[in-house]
C-alpha cells in the first residue's frame, strides 16, 4: 500500500496557519507529500522548505482570482496537487492548512486504510471533527460545526473537490465511504483576535467574489459571539506542544451559556442524548 499526502497553502505566516504541523502530523503515513505553495505576501514558501523530510515535493502556484467567488478557487487548488499525485500511489491523505491529525489515531487510520484499499464500492475515509474556538481550551460546540468530512480518497482523479474545497465528489456524486475511527483537530479559529478579524475580513473575497469591499480598519474578533462551546479536557497533537506554548492572548468564555434558538436547543440536545444529529447536510454516503 503506498500513501501520497496532498495540500495547499498560501500567507502561512500572515495568517497564523499551523501548516508545518498540519504535515508534520500525518508525514508518517504517507509515502510521499505534495504541497502546493500559492504566491504569497510572506515567507511561506521558505517556511515549508524548512521541512526536513525527503518525502516532501514542492509545487509552486499561481491563485486564479477571478474563481474566488464561492471559494471556487480553493478547490481548484486542491485539484492542481492532487493531480499532481502520481498514479503508483493507493490512497491520497489531503489535509488543510488548519488541521492536525493526532498521533493516537495513526494506527486506527493506517487499518482502515489496508482494510478498504482493494474494495471497489469505497471511494474515500470518513473522519470526525473537533473544532477549537478561540484558544486550546475550547471546541465549538453547536450545530453550525460540520462534524465530518472526507480527508483519505482513492488515487482517482474523476474525483475532484467540491465547491469551497470541504469535500469531494466523483462525475459529480458524492462518494461511498467508510467511517473511521479518528478525529480530525481543526485549529483554523484558534488566532489572536485582531489575527482573526483580520483574516475573516480578507478572506471574505474568496466567499463574495465580486461583491468583497474590502475593510481597512483594524478591528479585534469577539470569540464570545458563538451560540456554545465546550471545554476541551483531551491532550492536543505532540506537532502542536511548541504552538501551544507561544500562545500570547487571554479568553475567557462561559461554556455553560447557550446563545442558540429554542429549537437548535432541542436538536443540539437530542444529538448529545444519541449521537444523531437530525437534518443533518452530508457531502457523503456511509455504507
Amino acid at each position: 500500500m503506498k500513501v501520497c499526502g496532498f495540500s495547499f497553502v498560501r500567507n502561512a505566516i500572515k495568517y497564523g496557519f499551523p501548516v508545518i504541523e498540519s504535515i508534520q502530523s500525518i508525514l508518517p503515513l504517507c509515502d510521499h507529500f505534495v504541497i502546493s505553495v500559492g504566491h504569497s505576501d510572506d515567507d511561506t514558501l521558505e517556511l515549508i522548505k524548512s521541512i526536513n523530510s525527503n518525502k516532501l515535493q514542492i509545487v509552486d502556484s499561481v491563485w486564479d482570482e477571478s474563481k474566488r467567488s464561492g471559494g471556487e478557487v480553493l478547490a481548484l487548488e486542491t485539484n492542481k496537487t492532487f493531480d499532481v499525485i502520481g498514479s503508483n500511489f493507493d490512497w491520497c491523505f489531503y489535509i488543510q492548512a488548519d488541521e492536525v491529525v493526532p498521533e493516537k489515531y495513526h494506527a486506527s487510520i493506517r487499518q482502515a486504510m489496508e482494510n478498504y484499499k482493494d474494495n471497489p464500492e469505497i471511494d474515500g475515509l470518513l473522519f470526525k471533527y473537533l473544532h477549537f474556538w478561540g484558544n486550546y481550551n475550547y471546541i465549538g460546540d453547536s450545530r453550525r460545526w460540520y462534524r465530518r468530512e472526507i480527508r483519505i480518497i482513492k488515487n482517482n482523479k474523476n474525483i475532484r473537490s467540491y465547491r469551497d474545497a470541504q469535500g469531494f465528489r466523483k462525475n459529480n456524486q458524492k462518494l461511498n465511504v467508510k467511517l473511521i475511527d479518528a478525529y480530525i483537530y481543526h485549529y483554523g479559529y484558534v488566532k489572536s483576535p485582531a489575527l482573526m478579524y483580520q483574516k475573516l475580513n480578507d478572506f471574505q473575497k474568496y466567499k463574495r467574489g465580486d461583491h468583497y469591499q474590502e475593510k481597512n480598519d483594524e478591528g479585534t474578533y469577539n470569540y464570545a459571539d458563538i451560540e456554545s462551546v465546550a471545554v476541551f479536557n483531551g491532550i492536543h497533537p505532540l506537532v502542536m506542544e511548541n504552538r501551544i506554548k507561544k500562545l500570547n492572548w487571554d479568553i475567557d468564555l462561559n461554556a455553560k451559556k447557550q446563545k442558540s434558538s429554542l429549537k437548535n436547543r432541542i436538536l443540539h440536545f437530542i444529538e448529545k442524548k444519541t449521537g444523531y444529529r437530525l437534518f443533518e447536510y452530508k457531502n457523503y454516503k456511509i455504507i
